[in-house]
């Protein structure tokens, strides 16, 4: 099922989930002319690259026509263009300097293969850089596959419960086989959120999404109550907000001249 994408709640956190495409962003060496920005979204983070390369091309590509609607609709940057399309099958129309990619690749299947066949797209010297999240052990998973594998839930979510994580060392193996330079590494952040049921509001924007649209109406009500209270307890708020802990996984591969 492929639910739709809401560019306003997901940018609910947008400073928040902007931070780990800054980290990435900044180890990337080199001027790149033209860019590649898979899994785009809403086009909040076109600026980042323009301030970073204000002389290149930049071509946002997501699958959410929601998502792509809001950039054109947003963003008046006269070198950044947008596309509608699934990465899986996706390529350029010849060569990129950098292909980057913030949180996409953990809902592609096949992953390393699509990125590896991407990478064929990069030309000699130019860079592929990826951040995707590696929270799935976290409390905000364990729960949401844990109450919605229950009872009335669990028919409407049984195929919908896949790890999608996937270790760094992963990335950095493909790389090296590849012949390219890589630059793999972890972070993991202390979100401080606001406001009631933050962790819900976060994660029912991204990870969540599926598991909640795939239940009925009335069904659907009654899981985000059993949920927003899982989370309630295992990520209590304190004096200074919701302390939300999330890892993720970079990893910036540069090819040779």
């Amino acid at each position: 099922m492929n639910a739709p994408w809401n560019p306003s709640h997901y940018l609910q956190f947008a400073d928040d989930r902007s931070r780990p495409f800054l980290d990435l962003v900044a180890r990337i060496q080199g001027e790149p002319r033209s860019i590649v920005d898979l899994g785009c979204g809403p086009g909040h983070l076109t600026a980042v690259l323009r301030a970073r390369w204000p002389d290149a091309s930049v071509h946002g590509v997501d699958s959410s026509a929601e998502m792509i609607e809001r950039a054109n609709a947003e963003n008046h940057d006269a070198g950044a263009t947008y596309e509608v399309a699934d990465v899986s099958g996706w390529a350029p129309e010849g060569e990129v300097d950098a292909i980057v990619s913030n949180a996409l690749f953990q809902w592609v299947p096949d992953q390393l293969a699509v990125i590896e066949r991407l990478s064929s797209y990069v030309a000699p010297g130019g860079t592929f850089a990826l951040q995707v999240p590696f929270n799935y052990a976290g409390p905000s998973h364990t729960l949401l596959h844990e109450i919605s594998s229950r009872g009335p839930y669990a028919s409407h979510t049984e195929d919908l419960h896949a790890d999608r994580g996937t270790a760094p060392e992963a990335y950095l193996e493909l790389f090296s086989r590849l012949g390219w330079e890589a630059d793999v590494w972890e972070t993991t952040y202390l979100h401080v959120l606001h406001g009631d049921d933050p962790v819900f509001a976060w994660i029912s924007s991204t990870g969540a999404r599926p598991i909640i649209q795939a239940l009925p109406e009335g069904l659907r009500e009654e899981f985000v109550d059993d949920y927003k209270a899982a989370l309630r307890e295992a990520y209590p708020k304190t004096e200074h907000g919701t302390v939300f802990r999330f890892e993720r996984v970079f990893a910036v591969a540069r090819q040779a001249e």
